[in-house]
């Protein structure tokens, strides 16, 4: 039996910087450890700042989910004034912020997940024509034709949010703007196009023929489209049990509205369904380069350890809920709303084929609901309320990012911010272990991936990572 210990990093088309300790036996990894070595503390930024600050400030923790920053924020401002937004305001923030994650979603899945197919090393499969053709870097068409049908949809950030990323538009109270019916028609238009694209190129069928998929063997099946290119690589190469995960899924709940959220919120735990509740959530810091205690994110603090310790490895904390990690993400979301699709992908394994394949349910279910909210626009309402913040207070605000459940916990005292706590999506998946030794998501996820005598940086641990889709600068904020 061969022993041997090796680190994957820095990982390119990440955003922020990742390092994978792997210890691998025998051909396959035995244990990891996954490392954020870089430390930003914004979180630290924000204290003895006005609250209405962090409306300006969160946002800049992260250029891809900046607009899912700034709804945490403004929710959790609006919790602590005890104000919520206005029904067409929060239709319309969930309209752009919808915008962000379907447009993060194409982003991973033609510019990160793919062209890893491209490599050479996978230049005797029958599918790396097709896939170094739509996929590859510079060359690849269906790469250049996401690209502008991404830009030509976010014309709706430019009408609705001002400019993308760093928005103000979301607040407590709704949003700063009020389109006018010919606004509305010009929304309505570039959702139309946007919709040509999905069903011409990613799909190659309607959306609602997508959306009808119920099974993990009809996705593999899915022969149109640059996800039918998926599918078929998916199937080549086992990505069904490529990365399985423990079972355990979190969601927020994502697109809040006066009748609900769109994609419910909940936890999972192979196979039991429960209502999301976070009295029992502690972030856990036994080995991450932090000082103090675990505590709820209403009670936390983040003290960074400058020694850093030698028991510790990384810097993102340990979340947990009732004890357990947790997966978040598009899997998750579709899973706690019941999609057939995501429940038969998560009994399987719930490995790289389901992350990936949920994110592309989700973006046909998106594009049918950012349809629904643009009809629904009505100009003559009122789309923002106004409220009064208070000198002392406390709120957090929950809301669901592309890669999975992020929230903001504030506590204001003097009129001041007492303390600000993120925990990000990538701050779950990418957790270390906690005080018991119990690994996070993907540590978890990478044991027994296949590591060839040659390999330095190894292709299934790369299709693993990039399966949660890692946002490191948020994780550590």
């Amino acid at each position: 039996m061969t022993q041997t210990r090796l680190v994957v990093g820095p990982f390119n088309r990440v955003e922020g910087d990742l390092e994978v300790h792997l210890d691998i036996s025998s051909g396959h990894v035995r244990s990891a450890r996954v490392n954020a070595p870089l430390y930003r503390g914004f979180e630290r930024m924000l204290e003895g700042r006005d609250p209405r600050d962090a409306l300006t400030i969160t946002p800049r923790i992260c250029g891809i989910c900046s607009i899912s920053q700034s709804a945490a924020a403004a929710r959790a401002l609006g919790a602590a004034m005890g104000l919520a937004p206005t029904p067409q305001g929060a239709n319309m923030a969930a309209l752009i912020h919808a915008v962000e994650n379907i447009s993060d979603h194409l982003t991973h899945f033609y510019l990160f997940f793919m062209p890893d197919f491209a490599r050479p090393a996978y230049g005797a499969r029958p599918w790396h024509e097709q896939v170094v053709a739509r996929f590859s870097a510079m060359e690849g068409s269906g790469a250049r034709a996401a690209v502008q049908a991404r830009a030509r949809l976010m014309h709706i950030l430019g009408l609705m949010a001002g400019k993308w990323p760093h928005t103000l538009a979301i607040q407590p109270g709704g949003v700063t703007r009020t389109p006018t019916a010919a606004e509305k028609q010009r929304i309505l238009a570039s959702l139309r196009g946007f919709r040509r694209f999905l069903e011409t190129d990613l799909f190659g069928a309607a959306l609602e023929d997508v959306v009808a998929l119920n099974t993990q063997d009809a996705l593999l099946g899915w022969t149109r489209g640059d996800a039918g290119v998926f599918a078929r690589v998916a199937a080549s190469e086992g990505l069904a049990q490529l990365g399985q995960g423990a079972g355990r899924y979190l969601s927020f709940g994502a697109y809040a509205q006066a009748q609900g959220h769109a994609f419910a919120p909940g936890i999972w735990d192979n196979g039991t369904r429960a209502p999301l509740a976070l009295d029992g959530l502690v972030e856990d810091i036994s080995h991450a380069w932090m000082l103090g205690h675990a505590a709820h994110p209403q009670r936390g603090m983040t003290e960074p350890d400058e020694d850093m310790r030698d028991t510790a490895y990384s810097w993102c904390k340990a979340p947990r809920l009732n004890r357990a990690p947790m997966e978040c993400g598009a899997l998750a979301r579709q899973v706690m709303d019941g999609h057939p699709l995501a429940l038969d992908l998560a009994g399987q394994g719930g490995g790289v084929l389901a992350r990936v394949g949920a994110r592309l349910l989700e973006i046909a279910r998106i594009q049918l609901l950012m349809e629904a909210l643009a009809h629904a626009i009505d100009p003559k309402a009122v789309f923002m309320e106004q409220g009064d913040l208070p000198p002392s207070g406390q709120g957090a605000g929950l809301v669901e990012a592309a890669r999975g459940a992020l929230g903001h916990w504030v506590r204001m005292d003097g009129g001041r911010i007492a303390s600000y706590q993120i925990i990000a999506p990538t701050t779950w998946n990418f957790s270390p272990r906690d005080a018991q030794g119990t690994p996070g998501p993907l540590e978890a996820a990478l044991v027994g991936a296949p590591v060839r005598n040659d390999e330095q940086t190894p292709l299934s641990v790369q299709h693993i990572v990039r399966s949660f889709d890692p946002c490191m600068v948020c994780t550590v904020h």
